[in-house]
C-alpha cells in the first residue's frame, strides 16, 4: 500500500540560521517571514538545531525584573534546564540560542511517520533532511493536515484496489464500500471471520482515512480450530500475523 509522503507536501523554500547568525536578525527573520521557528545549518547545510520563539523569549524570561525586591542571596540552580535557560538568556548568536540535537525527518518518510514525530516530540514543525542531513525542506503540522483534505472518491479507489482486490484477493464488488467525508464503511460479508480484522485495519491505514465504520460479517468461524489446523494462505495472512 502507498503512502504519501513527507516530500509531497513539506516547503522546499525553507527560512535558515546559520550557527553565527546575530540574535537580532534571528528575531528578524521570525518576524519577517510570520513563523513561529527555523532551523539552523552549518556551512554544509546540515542541520545542527532549531530555534523557535520560546528560545527566544529565554532572555525576556530570565531577566531582572527592576520593579522586584532586591534579593540577599542567590541560591545555586543545579538543573540542566535552568543551566540552558540560563545560557539562552545570554545568547548572542543563532547557535547559541538552539536547541539541539534537532528534530529531523527523511523526505522519504511517510506523513503518519513525520505526525508520530511530532507527537512524541511535542514540536510543531520538522526540518526535511537528505540521507546526508542536509536541509531539503521544512514540514509543519499544518502541512501533515493536508492529507484529511484528499477526496472521498479517491480514497474510495484506494481501498477497493488495495485492501479488497490486492490484500483480500476478492472482486471490486465483493463489498459494499462508501466513504463520505474521509469515514470508510465496510459492508457485506467476508469468507472468514479471521479476514474482517484484515479488512478493517488495512482500510485505516488508507491515507486520508479518518474512521472506519465495520458492518462486515463473515460464513466461517475460523477463530476455534487449533493453530496448525488453520488454513494459512494469501496475502491477507500476512498482515494477520502482524495484527
Amino acid at each position: 500500500m502507498k503512502h504519501s509522503k513527507v516530500g509531497s507536501v513539506m516547503t522546499a523554500e525553507v527560512v535558515r540560521a546559520g550557527y553565527g547568525t546575530p540574535f537580532k536578525k534571528v528575531a528578524g527573520l521570525l518576524h519577517q517571514h510570520r513563523i513561529s521557528g527555523l532551523p539552523v545549518v552549518d556551512t554544509d547545510e546540515k542541520v545542527v538545531g532549531v530555534i523557535s520563539e520560546t528560545d527566544l523569549l529565554a532572555r525576556q524570561a530570565e531577566a531582572e525584573d527592576p520593579y522586584a525586591p532586591p534579593r540577599r542571596f542567590h541560591l545555586p540552580r543545579v538543573r540542566a534546564s535552568a543551566r540552558r535557560r540560563q545560557a539562552k538568556a545570554k545568547a548572542r548568536t543563532a547557535g547559541q540560542l538552539m536547541s539541539r540535537p534537532a528534530i529531523t525527518v527523511h523526505a522519504d518518510a511517510t506523513i503518519a511517520q513525520a505526525a508520530r514525530t511530532m507527537a512524541v516530540h511535542g514540536v510543531e514543525r520538522l526540518p526535511v533532511v537528505d540521507d546526508e542531513a542536509r536541509l531539503v525542506g521544512i514540514v509543519t503540522r499544518r502541512d501533515l493536515l493536508q492529507i484529511f483534505l484528499r477526496p472521498d472518491q479517491e480514497i474510495h479507489r484506494e481501498v477497493v484496489e488495495e485492501v479488497l482486490v490486492r490484500a483480500l484477493w476478492l472482486s471490486p464488488r465483493a463489498l459494499d464500500v462508501s466513504v463520505h467525508d474521509g469515514v470508510v464503511t465496510l459492508a457485506g460479508q467476508l469468507e472468514r471471520r479471521s479476514e474482517l480484522p484484515v479488512a478493517v485495519h488495512m482500510t485505516q491505514q488508507v491515507d486520508g482515512v479518518v474512521a472506519v465504520v465495520d458492518k462486515l460479517d463473515f460464513r466461517f468461524d475460523d477463530s476455534r480450530l487449533e493453530h496448525g489446523d488453520q488454513a494459512m494462505h494469501g496475502v491477507a495472512d500476512n498482515w494477520l500475523r502482524k495484527l
